[in-house]
């Protein structure tokens, strides 16, 4: 209209310039993809499928197999407490008696303790040592063991896969000494073997005994429990492991049997008893190892010793 001198805005171009501090948004296609993903992430890859397979067996285990724990003990008495610490048996409480007259061991025990740095150092009263340990004569020093967390059967095969190697497994039916125990988990640690399995009763457990006789390989080696012995080894014969019994009996003498160089459990029994009836006929082939000197039998850790260094040497 006349005399209206305001004008509608117009673009003359419809071409946006660049923005200060856009970052270059127009280059989305040099947008970088990020690290590569571990392989554990990485879909069709082994280490996924492995993953998966174990996040499954976690899935369908039932909640009060995962994880399983064993009962805190309490180590008492001087020598036996500076002995656990000097092994490097886990440990997390050391109790000092009020009042206590100090000796060489006392000393140690506490140097020991706080060198570690997670150790809690407490003072109690003997008649709190005493209600701790039972009335057991512990001279005033008491070292509190941490329950073990046994492993599952199951993670046993996952550890072997996660290495590429041939699964070596020993499994121990009716043996009750903990230094037996610790015993056959250092032969394991020194012959690449992945684990032990022990019954969940009448047998023994990762005490600090076991702990110290391991010479501190328990650390790395797992112990695995199972609710019924015989059920797992089935299992591990349904996952293709020859399950190989020791028996001074046996059908087969250990040279001869072939299947020490794959995938493999040794089942080594009590030296009183030897193999149970059940585990004895789930065994694949009971084998016997010859004994020129005459012994009746070995113990368990001599034992298992003898046949992990077979299995090695026909693997290296």
């Amino acid at each position: 209209m006349p005399g209206n001198s305001q004008r509608p805005n117009r673009r003359t171009s419809n071409k946006k310039g660049m923005q200060v501090g856009s970052g270059g948004q127009r280059r989305k296609a040099l947008k970088g993809k990020g690290p590569t993903p571990p392989a554990e992430m990485r879909t069709g890859h082994v280490k996924k499928r492995a993953a998966d397979a174990r996040a499954r067996r976690d899935a369908a285990r039932p909640a009060a197999r995962r994880g399983a724990k064993g009962a805190a003990e309490m180590v008492v008495g001087r020598n036996p407490v500076v002995e656990a610490l000097r092994a490097g048996v886990p440990a997390k409480t050391l109790y000092v008696q009020q009042f206590l007259e100090s000796d060489d061991r006392v000393t140690e025990a506490i140097k020991l303790a706080m060198e570690r740095g997670s150790v809690n150092l407490l003072e109690a009263s003997k008649a709190e040592l005493d209600r701790l340990t039972g009335a057991l004569h512990h001279q005033g020093v008491v070292l509190q063991v941490p329950p073990y967390e046994y492993a599952h059967p199951d993670d046993l095969l996952g550890a072997a896969h996660d290495e590429g190697r041939p699964p070596l497994i020993v499994a121990l039916d009716g043996v009750t000494d903990p230094r037996n125990l610790g015993a056959v988990v250092r032969s394991v640690a020194a012959f690449g073997g992945h684990g032990v399995v022990v019954p969940e009763r009448r047998a023994a457990g990762m005490t600090a005994g076991a702990w110290k006789t391991s010479a501190g390989t328990a650390a790395r080696t797992p112990v695995a429990r199972a609710t019924n012995l015989t059920r797992a080894l089935q299992a591990y014969q349904k996952a293709g492991l020859t399950v190989v019994g020791l028996a001074a009996d046996g059908e087969a003498e250990l040279a001869d049997v072939a299947a020490l160089d794959g995938p493999l459990v040794v089942v080594v029994g009590s030296e009183g008893k030897g193999l149970s009836r059940l585990v004895g006929e789930t065994c694949d082939v009971r084998a016997r190892i010859p004994m020129p000197g005459g012994a009746e039998s070995l113990n368990a850790g001599v034992a298992a010793g003898i046949v992990l260094y077979e299995a090695a040497r026909r693997r290296a």
